[in-house]
């Protein structure tokens, strides 16, 4: 009998406040799959870890790998957890900040393409990195996430 262990992943969502209100920083997930789709392409800079790292912990350092930035150090809001529809389970925490979508530098995955080639390419995590105001980023992200834009809301509110 094989024990199958439920995907987990934790991740930083970055918002701000401007003139037009709050802003959130979301990533577009890279890779040939995600090339030409924008609605739920788009996600909050998160990564796999293990049960035993705490995932706190393991939101920042995912944040570090996925953009090349350090994670803001303001107050993290925490933002629970979702279900998405692949069966990860999903925790997060908001985290004010000002972070430059230009200064991102995004980790990389290998994956073979086109399938079945034999050849192996290198892809980044994430291959943009944008601001958008709520309504916009609902538009865009993971349809399971849209629950942390409903929470940070909340919060801000």
């Amino acid at each position: 009998m094989t024990v199958r262990t439920t995907k987990r992943s934790a991740g930083l969502l970055v918002f701000r406040h401007t003139g037009e209100g709050l802003e959130v920083l979301l990533g577009h997930m890279g890779g040939p799959l995600w090339a030409k789709k924008e609605a739920e392409a788009w996600t909050v800079p998160k990564g796999e870890y293990d049960p035993d790292e705490p995932a706190w912990e393991a939101a920042r350092r995912e944040f570090q790998e996925e953009l090349g930035l350090a994670p803001p150090d303001g107050e993290a809001v925490p933002l629970g957890e979702v279900t998405q529809k692949n069966g990860k389970i999903v925790t997060a925490w908001a985290v004010e900040g000002d972070l430059d979508p230009e200064a991102v530098t995004p980790g990389t995955f290998t994956m073979e393409w086109p399938p079945r080639s034999g050849r192996v390419r290198e892809f980044p995590e994430l291959d943009r990195v944008a601001w958008f105001a709520l309504g916009r980023a609902r538009e865009l992200i993971i349809t399971a996430q849209a629950a942390f834009l409903d929470r940070l809301a909340e919060h801000s509110g």
